[in-house]
């Protein structure tokens, strides 16, 4: 009984941040929409990028392709992903470029009605048939597919606001292929040293208001891999935060811009420009120091 009591009070706790999340994002996605466009997601910045009021979108993706790179996703078309999901898939921005660029099916997943519903109208918009691009509403936890459906499965900052990681990564390894690819690109707390047994107190305060103000759920990128590997999967990873720094100062310069003043109240009032646009950049630049890391993991599925 005890333990009945406790798997409905995680159901419900579930529920509750799920609720919650879409919640946020059904206005936040809003925002980014009118600032940056249809990508979700930060950008990507290398020694040969142009930093100085360089163009947001642009960076987003090249995020997208240097995920894929990194993955080592096939180029050759007779060797190219022909099932892609998209976990996390916010207005389809990611899910839109996967399907042009391999000419795949693509199904994308939100827990937003709303970020659903917007994706499907920019699909129409750009002419892609919906039975090549669709959306559903559903928990990246629970996904209403049969096993081995995907044989590339494409995870952008969605894992950080999941609470239950081992059920995620068996989730995710349960709707991959035979051979399929798993890329996810997510927030991570540093690692800890050998003679840790914990992060230091001020660290897990810092990490805890961030996990109440932005529903983050923070592991390390060394939980990450032995999840991973605990579904038989071997692990690729690498530290990006280098790469991501630059779009923060962009997004700021952005967000406090006239257009990013006003997108914010008009979608979310005053009190959510000071909580976002003013202490969230300012927060997020303490990655530098490496209490947060942003990380790329990939893995391929065993045929």
């Amino acid at each position: 009984m005890e333990g009945e009591k406790m798997d409905t009070e995680g159901k419900v706790e579930t529920e509750k941040m799920n609720k919650a999340i879409a919640m946020a994002y059904d206005v936040q996605s809003k925002i980014v929409e009118d600032l940056t466009g249809d990508h979700f997601h930060v950008g990507f910045y290398d020694s040969s990028s142009v930093i100085p009021g360089s163009d947001v979108h642009s960076a987003q993706t090249r995020m997208i392709e240097a995920g894929l790179r990194f993955a080592s996703v096939s180029e050759d078309p007779s060797k190219k992903p022909r099932n892609i999901l998209d976990v996390g898939c916010g207005i389809g921005g990611s899910t839109r470029y996967l399907a042009s660029k391999y000419g795949s099916q693509c199904k994308g997943i939100t827990l937003s009605p709303v970020e659903a519903e917007r994706a499907r109208v920019l699909t129409s918009a750009q002419g892609l048939e919906s039975q090549q691009v669709s959306f559903e509403v559903a928990d990246a936890l629970n996904q209403p597919f049969a096993d081995g459906s995907f044989d590339l499965i494409w995870c952008i900052e969605c894992a950080d606001h999941i609470s239950d990681k081992t059920k995620f990564v068996h989730e995710l390894n349960r709707v991959a292929a035979p051979g399929a690819t798993i890329i996810l690109l997510t927030w991570c707390h540093r690692d800890l040293s050998p003679l840790e047994q914990d992060l230091h107190p001020d660290e897990k305060k810092l990490l805890s208001q961030l996990e109440s103000s932005i529903r983050i759920k923070w592991i390390s990128a060394a939980d990450y891999i032995n999840l991973f590997k605990s579904c038989s999967l071997e692990i690729k990873y690498a530290d990006w935060s280098p790469h991501v720094a630059p779009y923060y100062a962009e997004m700021r310069k952005i967000t406090l811009s006239w257009k990013g003043i006003m997108a914010y109240v008009r979608h979310a009032g005053w009190r959510q420009l000071s909580i976002r646009a003013l202490m969230m950049p300012s927060v997020f630049e303490k990655f530098k120091t490496g209490l947060f890391k942003y990380c790329i993991l990939t893995c391929q599925k065993p045929q």
